[in-house]
């Protein structure tokens, strides 16, 4: 399975969660879209979809007691719906097998997506209970945009990042905050398994 995970979160740029660092703020709220270029799970194709998690911890992810919500694109069929449940409850294996025991997460929701992935321009919505609008991180000093990278070679859910902030960046549904203005960041995946 290949394509592109977006990220966003309460963290400072950069998230030291990334490197296993604590949470800028002490606690994380935030989680991840991915946008399915090309895959399959079983037999079912999930070309061209998209499904997402959404978590708030009390503390580091890893210390777990989180409450997360997911969606998955509605114009998935029924077989595809349930292919995109299995992986966003951990059954496939991947990096949803090791999040699903740092929260309880809500039976997965079809919402119809709105992606466009344009690097630091990248923005989705997601019906109307999630919305991310990424830009450039502005130097604080002279303004100009920077456009750092993170390489993860061992990294569990991608092995590059291109880091940004979020110019808007909000959830409200089962969970609800606004972290914009803050991390955000996006790579490309490729998952193999099942």
């Amino acid at each position: 399975m290949t394509g592109t995970m977006i990220v966003a979160c309460n963290c400072d740029f950069g998230c030291p969660c990334n490197v296993n660092g604590r949470p800028s703020t002490g606690k994380c709220e935030g989680g991840w879209t991915w946008n399915i270029d090309a895959g399959h799970y079983g037999d079912a194709s999930l070309d061209g979809l998209s499904f997402s998690i959404y978590a708030n911890w009390p503390a580091a992810i890893h210390e777990g007691g989180g409450v997360a919500v997911s969606f998955i694109d509605e114009r998935a069929d029924e077989a595809q719906r349930d292919a995109l449940a299995a992986l966003a409850r951990g059954e496939a294996g991947g990096p949803w097998a090791i999040f699903i025991s740092t929260y309880d997460l809500a039976e997965p929701q079809p919402q119809p997506y709105d992606i466009e992935v344009a690097e630091g321009s990248s923005r989705f919505t997601i019906g109307d209970v999630v919305e991310l609008q990424m830009q450039t991180i502005a130097n604080p000093v002279t303004g100009n945009a920077v456009h750092p990278r993170l390489s993860l070679p061992e990294g569990l859910l991608v092995r590059e990042l291109g880091l940004y902030a979020s110019k808007t960046f909000r959830v409200c549904d089962g969970i609800d905050y606004d972290h914009s203005g803050r991390y955000a960041a996006l790579g490309s995946f490729d998952y193999a398994g099942p």
